[in-house]
This record gives C-alpha cells, structure tokens and sequence, in this order.
C-alpha cells in the first residue's frame, strides 16, 4: 500500500503540503478557463453560413471548423489529463490554456479556412482543462467544498456551450465574425494570468511515464469514429469511407483495451470501468452530450423558421439565442444546487434527476411544440436536468477512484460526453435533412425541413434520456460507493490519500 500527499520524501511519510490557497480566486480562474473552451465549442456553430461565404468554401468544407475542434479535444484530453497526473496540473493546465489563447488569436486572424482549422486544432487541446481543473480542486480545496465546486465546473462545459449559442447571433450581426474569437481571448487571458501567478502547483502527482502505443491506439479510435460520425452525414452512412472508418474505430478500441490491460502504466487505466460508480457515470455523460446538443441544435432551428410554415417562429439569430438564456440561466442555478446535493445525499439521486428533467424536456415538445412557451419550458426543463446530470457524472467518479487517477478518468467521462454531442449532432441533422416540405413563395419554391422531423427528435432525444435514468438507477448508493471505494483502498480522510 503507497500514500502519496504531496512530493515523497525518501525514508518518511510523504507531508501534507502547508500552502492554502485562495479558494475563491482558485476556482473562478479555473471556471474562466472552462468557460472559455466551452463558449468557444459551441459559438462558431452559428456563424458558419457566414464564414464559409466570408473565406469562400463550400458548407461541408466549413464544417470541418467543428469537426477540427471535437477530433483535438477528444485526442489530445486523455494525453494531457495523464500528463497532468504525472508532471503536475497547475503547470499542464498552464500549457493547455497557453495552446488555446494561442488557437484563439491563429482562428480570429485566420483568412483561409486551412488556416482556421489549425487554429481550432490548437484551441481543441484545452478540452483537458476540465479533467486538469477537478482534479486540482481535489486537491486543494477543503472535502466539504469539494462537490459544490466540482459542479459548478462540470456545469461551466454546458453553460459555456448555451452561452455559446446565444451570443454567436448578436456578435455576427453587429460586429464581425472574428469577434466570436476575440471576445472569448479576454478571458482566456485572464484566466491564463491567474493561474501563472495566482496558482500554486498541485501536491499531489503519480509517478509513471506516458503510455504511447496506447496514446497511439486510442487516437486512431477516436479520430476513426468522430470523423465518421461528423463526416456520415455528407459522405452518406452507406459510403465505404464512413463504414470503413467506423470498423476501424471499434477494432482500434477494442485494441487500446488489450494494450491498457497489460501495459504497467495505462493511458486509462481501463480496469476503472470495471466499477459501477464509474461506468454508470460515463453513460449517462454519453447521454447527456447526445441530449444537450439536441437543444442547442434543434431549438434554433425550429425557432428560426419562417412563421409561415405554421410550426416555424419567425425569429432572428440573435432572437433565438435570447430564448436559449433560461436554460443557461438554469444550468448556472442547478450546476451549484446539485453539488449541494451530492454533498449531503450522495451523486445517485442527483443523475435520476437530471435524467427524469431531460426526458420530460423532450416529452413535452414531442406532445406539441406549437406555442413558444413550449420551447421555454423545454429549455428550462434541459438546463436543470444538465445541471443536475453533469455535475453529479463528475462527482460520482471523484468519490470512486483514487485521486491519483482523477485526471484520466474524468478525462475518460469528458470524451464519453464529446462523443455523445458528436453523436447527437450527427442524428439530428441526418433527421431533419430526411424529409422536407415545399412551400410556394413569390420568389420560387423553397424546401424547409417538415414539422414530422421535429417530432421524431423530440422523442429519439427522450428516447435517449430514458436511457439516463435506467443508468442512474443503477448507479451505486452512497454507502454503497462508499463501500466500494474503500474495498479498493480509496479514502480521502484528513487530507491523506491512500490508494493500495
């Protein structure tokens, strides 16, 4: 059995580290460095009609401003969520928002498209910032401070991405689009300033090396997998290239598991699924990344199509945005209010929550979506129920391994939630492109989505969130965790970590 508190010392029990941080600085650098990477997923979504018309390239091509983004963070998060359990988060973290205020001003300067992708490359490698930043609060902050803070940060990524969504229309239309990047830079830097200088390094560190055949393996996984998912739509789910890509993804998983299994020091420490606080977590962030973007995608859509169709509304970018801000209003109030929970009752009745929220958010759209009401309540009713989901995900994975391996198995729940927002996003748009109504103008004859489609998504998303629920029925019980945990020698007692 090995304790590990801070740096070992040869010959002695390891010494809790004497420094105390500023816990309220702490987390408001580390949730403006959240905030910026989620914002800066979500908020060139909008704007790519006007990007591709500004750089000249075709809808598919600009896609790949997305696609670039999703296949960076999925990648390059386990590599330095690892990194960062080795050789210190404070200074990984510094490295990863160093390479996202780096991808900001390439992207906000870029004139081509090729130049915009590598700007979105370097921006996607800030996706470890969420697994980085837990992993610190772990670290430093008082036990009883610990699952109120690991929520509002796990909230942050949804709250970001909503923000995202609402703010993309009024920068377009009344500035440039390159604003989407400068704006969202003044906080990468202060965020970047205040964890150089307000910071201190993390105690706690695990000895090891980075596992680079699983580095290799897993990246052809992820790559395979999200390039077809992003790409099926345009290439056709039937094309050799989407199949191929998807059998070489699930080939190449099944591969990085044999490789973890036996490599001393793993990437993912694989065995970790094995536990049912962990694995329950990260199919419900598969889920609720599948369901988050269902809102973020579908409801300005809907909101955004002309009012003569009798189920469209008429609104404007900027105006569908607005009708967006109660969901993050709500994800700011749930994010904190499910920490508070957890805290006292434990992750289990938090995630039933979230995903009874989320199945009635789409339920109640799926019975009828004709007034605009019914598009608030539903994205009231997705706030809370991401509110309560993602922020309870997180803490259930806190409370079932070892704080040594905090960085990869939230990195692990992080490309669980990416790959269900891939996901997400690839069915709705296939749905809604699959059938169209024709409407007869003075200009000519126009093809809009039909109201059917928004019906059928509406219930494939509830369908889904079925699916959290059942999982979080499963999820182990707060004693019940807690006995697991210690069963693997996992305690976090008076500031000592003991891991056997």
């Amino acid at each position: 059995m090995t304790q590990i508190v801070g740096e070992p010392t040869t010959g002695s029990l390891p010494q809790i580290s004497p420094h105390k941080p500023n816990t309220t600085l702490l987390v408001i650098y580390l949730a403006l460095a959240g905030l910026s990477f989620a914002v800066l997923q979500s908020l060139v979504a909008p704007a790519l009609s006007t990007i591709a018309t500004d750089l000249d390239v075709s809808t598919s091509a600009v896609s790949w401003i997305i696609t670039a983004y999703l296949l960076s963070a999925s990648v390059l998060t386990p590599i330095f969520a690892k990194l960062g359990d080795m050789q210190g988060k404070r200074r990984i973290l510094i490295v990863v928002v160093s390479l996202l205020l780096v991808g900001t001003i390439i992207a906000a300067l870029a004139t081509s498209l090729p130049v915009m992708i590598i700007g979105r490359i370097f921006q996607g490698a800030a996706g470890a910032v969420l697994p980085l930043s837990i992993g610190i609060v772990r670290d430093e902050l008082p036990k009883d401070k610990v699952s109120v803070t690991i929520g509002i940060l796990s909230g942050i990524f949804g709250i970001g991405a909503g923000v995202g969504i609402v703010a993309a229309g009024p920068i377009v239309e009344n500035l440039d689009y390159h604003f989407l990047f400068w704006i969202p830079m003044v906080l990468i830097v202060i965020a970047l300033i205040g964890i150089i200088f307000g910071m201190k390094e993390s105690p706690i560190k695990t000895p090891g090396r980075l596992d680079y055949l699983g580095t290799v393996v897993l990246t052809v996984a992820l790559l395979s997998l999200l390039l077809a998912i992003s790409e099926g739509e345009t290439w056709g789910w039937g094309d050799g290239k989407t199949i191929g890509l998807i059998i070489l993804g699930v080939v190449a998983l099944v591969a990085f598991v044999l490789v973890e299994l036996r490599v001393s020091s793993p990437l993912i420490d694989v065995r970790l699924f094995k536990i049912r606080g962990v694995w329950t977590a990260h199919v419900i962030a598969l889920v609720f990344g599948f369901a988050m973007y269902g809102t973020f995608v579908l409801m300005p859509t809907l909101l955004q199509l002309p009012s003569f169709t009798g189920y469209g509304f008429g609104k404007t970018a900027s105006e569908s945005g607005l009708y967006l801000l109660p969901t993050v209003i709500m994800l700011v109030i749930v994010s904190a209010l499910s920490g508070a929970v957890v805290r006292r009752y434990g992750p289990k009745p938090s995630l039933v929550i979230g995903g009874v929220l989320l199945t009635a958010a789409y339920v109640l759209p799926g019975i009828s979506h004709s007034s605009i009401w019914m598009v608030l309540a539903s994205g009231i009713l997705t706030g809370a129920g991401i509110g309560f989901g993602l922020a309870a995900a997180s803490n259930a994975i806190i409370e079932s391994v070892p704080a040594l391996q905090t960085g990869e198995a939230i990195s692990a729940n992080t490309i669980a939630r990416t790959i269900g927002s891939s996901i997400g996003t690839a069915v709705i748009a296939a749905v809604i492109s699959s059938k169209t109504t024709a409407f007869a103008l003075p200009t000519g004859t126009i093809n809009l989505p039909a109201d059917s489609v928004f019906n059928t998504v509406f219930w494939v998303c509830a369908a889904v969130s079925v699916v959290a629920i059942i999982v979080a029925l499963l999820a182990p019980s707060m004693s019940k965790r807690r006995e697991q945990a210690l069963a693997l020698g996992v305690t976090d007692l008076d500031g000592v970590v003991t891991e056997k």
